[in-house]
């Protein structure tokens, strides 16, 4: 079941949903809008490897904006912070972004109950597009769980992304024992 405007207030209230900073204005029928930080990211390499730690350069998105090319792949991040501590966040794209050409998300849209950060944004663009920093990028969506949960994401001793930045994060892949 999804939560409602309603719903994500009240869980916010009881401090099992944070998003820092909170705009009411943002809160969406069944859904928060979140918004692009300033930093984006691309990697170093032409080629990645995913047994490699595959280093990225970050850069900081100009007033006037920055084009994102279709031959490129970019990591962004969101100006919000969010903590789920009951429910399974799903980030998605706003329609007026898919619109642009602008996917945020290869396969990441899943949080696992227990994520505390700002999200990573796997940034890929149909045609160039201007995009600027503090521009509405995706919503989160809240679904609720069954059951009790023995592994918090934010407690698991194997969680690669626990570390709290405002930057975007490359590809742990290289942690994974294959």
């Amino acid at each position: 079941m999804i939560l409602t405007d309603k719903e994500i207030l009240n869980h916010m209230e009881k401090g099992l949903i944070k998003v820092e900073p909170f705009r009411l204005s943002c809160l969406g029928t069944n859904s928060y809008d979140v918004h692009l930080g300033k930093t984006l990211a691309t990697y170093e390499s032409d080629v990645l490897d995913a047994k490699a730690h595959n280093k990225i350069k970050t850069f900081e998105i100009p007033l006037e904006g920055f084009v994102l090319m279709p031959t490129a792949f970019y990591l962004g991040v969101t100006e919000e912070y969010t903590e789920t501590l009951a429910h399974v966040p799903f980030l998605e794209g706003k329609s007026s972004v898919g619109r642009l050409g602008i996917d945020i998300h290869a396969t990441a849209g899943k949080g696992d109950v227990g994520f505390c950060n700002h999200w990573t944004l796997e940034i890929s663009v149909k045609q160039p597009v201007r995009v600027y920093a503090g521009m509405p990028i995706g919503q989160l969506i809240y679904f609720e769980t069954k059951g009790e949960i023995e592994n918090m994401y934010n407690k698991k001793a194997s969680a690669k992304y626990n570390t709290k930045t405002t930057l975007p994060v490359e590809s742990m892949m290289f942690k994974n024992k294959f």
